[in-house]
């Protein structure tokens, strides 16, 4: 009797593993469009796309920092959203706390949480002049 109670067991556990993990976090891609201008008080926009399990997602991006901040770029940044259960996890206040510098043109990148969990590392070209020691707060909402 104990072998027909493993057997209905594994079988058991074996019928619910798929369903689980079809469940489980997925990464997203990020491609995103950001432009900043700024002097001691910086702000910036965008737009951008989550590609999440096959199907893309528009989004905007509003900002604002706080610190030190001089001048004005355009960033074109890729890279991975972690921590998404669902789509609308995505959305949200982000923090970040950095730094960085370009002159006429370079590389760039920045690593963003949200309240939800989802945390975004982004990287990419920059064109401009902007230097900046601050404390960002960025807003993503789904179109």
């Amino acid at each position: 009797m104990s072998r027909i109670v493993r057997l209905a067991v594994l079988v058991l556990i074996a019928a619910v593993l798929p369903a689980t993990s079809s469940l489980a976090q997925a990464p997203g891609y990020v491609r995103v469009k950001l432009v900043k201008a700024g002097l001691m008080v910086g702000a910036g926009g965008g737009n951008g796309v989550l590609t999440y399990r096959g199907r893309d997602y528009p989004f905007r991006v509003s900002g604002l920092s706080l610190g030190v901040t001089a001048g004005a770029s355009v960033s074109r940044l890729e890279g991975w959203a972690s921590g998404i259960r669902q789509v609308s996890d995505f959305a949200g206040t982000y923090s970040s706390v950095g730094g960085g510098g370009t002159l006429v043109g370079g590389f760039g990148g920045v690593q963003l949480g949200n309240e939800k969990g989802v945390k975004i590392a982004l990287q990419g070209p920059r064109a401009g002049m902007e230097f900046a020691a601050n404390l960002s707060e960025v807003r993503i909402s789904l179109k």
